[in-house]
């Protein structure tokens, strides 16, 4: 049923335009001349969120960040080999995922440090990436309390995930 769901989709949207005499092309181009606008708007700012990941992962940052909070992830329950997963998952979600791999292919997947990378991949949010696409295509410049209440949130996400990891497996 998966497979249908997208032609099926295509094919009730062609049958409404022509039932409503719309002209569909043209809608089309409408819409993807403001996908268009929107990526112009917001391209500079993932250009600059994407080009700070890429340096704080080849710069050493990342290591040293994972040493010093090592500490503070084992008191909140996490594992400290998911510290690089934690520390990178706000920014990039590519990254994490690259991360969460390398995880599960040096730890195994069914390892606990596999799971919780797995669950934290799944129930946290790429939280800059995110409120920068969005608040940019808004045109909003102030983002207010969204950013410390979504990394509180993302936190609480990763601490939940290592403690539903620990209760169930």
């Amino acid at each position: 049923m998966a497979d249908w769901i997208v032609p099926l989709l295509l094919l009730g949207i062609s049958v409404h335009a022509v039932g409503h005499r719309l002209d569909l092309y043209s809608l089309l181009q409408e819409g993807a001349k403001d996908g268009l606008a929107t990526l112009v708007r917001i391209f500079p700012a993932l250009l600059i969120l994407l080009s700070a990941v890429g340096m704080l992962r080849v710069s050493g940052a990342m290591d040293v960040l994972t040493k010093l909070l090592t500490p503070c992830f084992s008191l909140l329950g996490i594992p400290p080999e998911t510290a690089p997963l934690v520390l990178i998952r706000p920014f990039s979600g590519s990254a994490a995922l690259a991360i969460g791999a390398d995880l599960m292919q040096t730890y195994g997947a069914d390892s606990t440090i596999g799971r919780t990378a797995a669950v934290m991949l799944g129930s946290t949010e790429t939280t800059f990436y995110t409120v920068s696409v969005y608040f940019g295509a808004a045109g909003i410049r102030d983002t207010r309390h969204t950013i410390p209440a979504a990394l509180i949130a993302d936190l609480m996400g990763f601490a939940m995930a290592a403690l539903t990891v620990r209760l169930l497996f």
